[in-house]
């Protein structure tokens, strides 16, 4: 698993969120409201639901890795910054 996967969230309560990534964590919602992160492997899955929250991800291959739509739900650590 590689040392740096993007973190996604779903403050808005969306339906789907589309992703460029196949390996992720799902956090639910923004700290401190945040489930534990859930680390997500699509596999070969075009979408995935996370067991924690059930927000649906699916991968759109016109996205980068860090990229998502609605695209403030990439999370980013201020310590990441």
């Amino acid at each position: 698993m590689p040392s740096r996967l993007p973190k996604f969230r779903n403050d808005h309560a969306v339906e789907e969120i589309r992703i460029g990534a196949r390996e992720f964590n799902c956090i639910g919602a923004s700290p401190p409201h945040d489930h534990p992160h859930v680390y997500i492997n699509m596999g070969g899955k075009d979408t995935i639901l996370c067991p924690y929250c059930a927000t649906r991800y699916r991968h759109d291959s016109r996205l980068a890795s860090f990229e998502a739509n609605p695209p403030d739900s990439l999370f980013v650590d201020a310590d990441e910054t």
